[in-house]
């Protein structure tokens, strides 16, 4: 299943992307929902990288592991998997829609056997909560 979830910042694509690829931004826009163990400052194409996800910053959940497939200066995208998520493929696009603004889009394909229909269901919620904290950012940066 594809769950998309849009929405615009008021910030450039190019700048916004860039900032996609900081953890401190991954960490920032997750929080309180979850929380990672240790991950590197920058994520690069080619990378691996595995950390414990932490339901409310103290519920331990499942290793979860992430490959950067390919990052440019408007999307990056990941293939994920952790616990009973087999397929967490995950694409961030940052398209202009002015110089100084941009349409953000999460587009995530889960498969996650017969816990599909609630992972789709999480990741609706997560993601319109990692967009309305991008917001939050993004206007007190802009």
């Amino acid at each position: 299943m594809i769950v998309r979830v849009t929405t615009d910042l008021p910030i450039s694509a190019e700048a916004a992307c860039q900032l996609a690829g900081k953890t401190a931004l991954f960490r920032y826009v997750v929080w309180p929902v979850f929380t990672v163990g240790k991950i590197p400052e920058r994520w690069d194409v080619g990378q691996e990288i595995s950390a414990r996800l932490y339901f409310f910053g103290f519920l331990p959940a499942w290793k979860h592991y992430l490959k950067v497939v390919s990052a440019g200066a408007r999307e990056i995208y990941s293939n994920e998997h952790g616990g009973p998520v087999k397929v967490w493929n995950h694409r961030l696009t940052f398209v202009p829609i002015s110089e100084r603004a941009c349409r953000y889009t999460d587009e995530v394909e889960v498969h996650a056997g017969l816990a599909t229909l609630p992972t789709v269901l999480f990741a609706h919620v997560v993601y319109r909560w990692r967009q309305w904290r991008w917001r939050v950012l993004t206007r007190i940066l802009a």
